[in-house]
């Protein structure tokens, strides 16, 4: 199911960043240019690399500087991450552009790609909840505790898998349509972000 194969480079991905463990490490995508699973190995490693940008960020002596770069860097991140998620739609609308869609089609209340946005967050709350739960040096308390917490991320994969799969397969039917909308994020648009919008005026 494509949900699996979906999973399983999330999970290539997020073993291959915490080798090296660093947000700044060279990126190495192992598979084909234009491929699906170029883009979704691209995708996780941007969402890896950003989780632990926001734990950077979250340092209480962090220099006020260093805040501000990192800010800027983890805006970038957000920009390029929905940047994928399209491109990964448009693969979606491309090989199912020929399907006749039924008459009572309906359309779902996200597209296949920002489903699987979610589930490539997912593997990576999964990856760090299990990390916790085996923790060494932690207490007994916390760790059954994210032991627990596990287990709900692990029937979560279960659910989003299962409805991502379904999506893909009544879409593939005609059962439901596809209809994507590009993100219009104004913070990053020097035109509609009135800050940027002043400084290129000035």
């Amino acid at each position: 199911m494509f949900s699996k194969e979906a999973f399983d480079i999330f999970e290539e991905s997020i073993h291959k960043y915490h080798i090296v463990n660093r947000v700044d490490q060279q990126f190495s995508n192992p598979y084909p240019n234009n491929d699906l699973p170029h883009l979704l190995y691209k995708k996780n490693w941007i969402d890896t690399v950003q989780w632990h940008f926001e734990d950077i960020i979250r340092d209480p002596n962090i220099e006020p500087v260093a805040a501000l770069k990192l800010k800027r860097k983890i805006d970038a991140s957000n920009q390029e991450r929905t940047d994928l998620v399209e491109y990964i739609d448009s693969y979606f609308l491309q090989k199912y552009a020929e399907v006749t869609v039924h008459p009572n089609a309906t359309i779902n209340t996200e597209s296949p790609a920002w489903a699987i946005d979610r589930l490539s967050i997912l593997a990576l709350k999964i990856y760090h909840m299990r990390e916790e739960a085996e923790r060494t040096d932690a207490s007994d308390t916390h760790r059954t505790a994210c032991t627990k917490k596990l287990a709900v991320l692990l029937e979560q994969k279960k659910d989003l898998s299962i409805a991502i799969d379904q999506l893909l397969k009544d879409i593939s039917e005609g059962k439901k349509y596809m209809k994507v909308y590009k993100q219009m994020k104004m913070y990053n648009d020097d035109e509609l972000n009135p800050i940027l919008r002043g400084q290129k005026q000035g």
